[in-house]
């Protein structure tokens, strides 16, 4: 497996400050499967290339194999050579820097787009080869490929499934890798692990900032999934519901066009200006996830205190890597705490916050144990300010949903039944609230998420189980 990316420019050797590779060595890194070369075939002032070299071994990807069929198709097949699954697993592990966008000494390089050209040898098209510009071409790239006979021999055969593609385009290297990252296992097809909610997660993580607008976004969710329709019809459905909303007809120019705010984005705005307006010194955030708000929060220096809590442990190891915590100083570990506990259990470590944030959670619980969850934010966590976001059911409408917008949602209130809810906690809990929504509002239907700001009145003492009412069905749905 041969990838090249080549950088025309000027200084274009500072590209390796990007990759973390010096131009000047040989590197082998070895993998689950094999080993991985990164050298530099070419280096200087106008043009540099980076190229990785995947040396695969069959024995090893038979060994252990579930399924083996203990004859010479598990040993004798195309998987060493071609580009595929285990190219996009490699560009991740060995450019993971890269693909952040960051870089400790030439951020502005990171930041900047550049006239890069990748290419990629034998990638198994079957066929496909007039999808290479449907799918490559909206992202600013000139798609070029080589085709070759099946065999010299027989010329008759015509030609084979696997071409070797150049893309061309300026584009931000850290796009480029998440394209190619994405879009290698579309036309290879055959992942070489199996494929679960997870991998709707990497795609909907890869693609976040592009795939929603791709004109060809079902054919590349398909086939990255491998054609399983309930995973496919997930993806879809989430990109739906996260989908930027703009007045039709609006037009933003190129330099606009790397500023516009998603819905997410907007959301995550949305909450940082509040906790601001609370002048808070500290911040947990109930149900963190992957860590999108933790990173942010990191970066407000008037925070001396930072938790995150997720149910999910897994979810908690790629919060830890999105901020880098192996890399953090003793000092800022001292400031964060990311820890594993549960929404609707009282937990010591959940009191003592200025502010708590539960963005998109509330929407993720059993009705039934949404009182259970009340009494633990209000009653016993009793943080000065609660900034809570959900998504506004109205608002589905224009995402053409029927259902709800999530598929691990198990509801999403309207507008009025999201406000009944926020006041009867007003009326139970010493907490006043107002509201507000985040978006683009749609005349009739609202803006696609609503948000509410809770502030503890003064003075008033903590709520006591009896006077919180203690049955979980005592509260629910308005």
């Amino acid at each position: 497996m041969f990838l090249s990316i080549t950088y025309s420019g000027e200084n274009t050797q500072d590209i390796g400050f990007l990759f973390r590779k010096n131009p000047a060595r040989l590197q082998v890194f070895h993998l689950s499967y094999g080993k991985a070369h990164i050298f530099y075939p070419e280096v200087s002032a106008r043009r540099t290339t980076l190229a990785l070299l995947l040396e695969i071994d069959p024995v090893d990807l038979a060994r252990g194999k579930a399924g083996a069929q203990g004859g010479l198709f598990d040993y004798v097949n195309d998987r060493p050579y071609v580009s595929s699954s285990f190219t996009s697993v490699a560009i991740s592990r060995l450019f993971g820097s890269a693909m952040g966008g960051r870089s400790d000494t030439h951020q502005a390089l990171a930041d900047a787009r550049l006239d890069l050209s990748a290419r990629i040898a034998m990638l198994p098209c079957r066929g496909d080869t007039d999808m290479l510009g449907r799918v490559f071409g909206p992202l600013g790239y000139a798609v070029d490929f080589e085709t070759f006979g099946a065999d010299e021999t027989f010329p008759d055969w015509g030609k084979n499934r696997y071409v070797n593609l150049s893309l061309t385009g300026r584009v931000r290297l850290q796009d480029l890798l998440h394209h190619l990252y994405v879009l290698i296992p579309v036309f290879d097809r055959q992942k070489h692990y199996w494929i679960g909610k997870e991998e709707v997660e990497k795609l909907l993580r890869h693609g976040k900032e592009w795939l929603h607008a791709h004109p060809e976004k079902e054919f590349i969710t398909r086939r990255y999934l491998s054609k399983s329709r309930a995973l496919a019809n997930l993806a879809l459905q989430r990109l739906r519901a996260d989908d930027e909303v703009y007045e039709p007809g609006e037009a933003l120019s190129e330099e606009d066009e790397d500023k516009k705010p998603g819905l997410q984005q907007q959301r995550l705005g949305s909450v940082l200006a509040a906790i601001r307006a609370c002048q808070a010194a500290s911040v947990i955030d109930f149900g963190c996830g992957e860590g999108r708000l933790l990173s942010l929060l990191m970066k407000e220096k008037q925070l001396r205190k930072i938790a995150a809590v997720d149910v999910a442990f897994s979810v908690l190891e790629r919060a830890r890597e999105r901020i880098h915590y192996d890399r953090l100083t003793e000092t800022q570990r001292r400031g964060i705490d990311i820890f594993q506990g549960s929404l609707t259990y009282r937990d010591k470590r959940f009191e003592g916050f200025d502010v708590a944030c539960v963005v998109e959670v509330i929407e993720h619980l059993d009705l039934p144990r949404l009182a259970a969850f009340e009494r633990v934010l209000f009653a016993h966590a009793r943080p000065g300010h609660v900034i809570l976001t959900t998504p506004n059911r109205e608002y589905n409408e224009k995402y053409a949903l029927e259902g709800l917008r999530h598929g691990d949602h198990r509801f999403e209130w309207t507008r009025r039944e999201f406000r009944d809810w926020a006041e009867r906690m007003t009326r139970q809990y010493p907490y006043s609230v107002r509201f507000s929504e985040i978006g683009d509002p749609d005349e009739k239907l609202g803006a696609p998420t609503q948000m509410a700001q809770f502030s503890r009145l003064p003075d008033m003492p903590p709520v006591s189980f009896a006077e919180a009412g203690t049955a979980a069905g005592e509260s629910g749905a308005p």
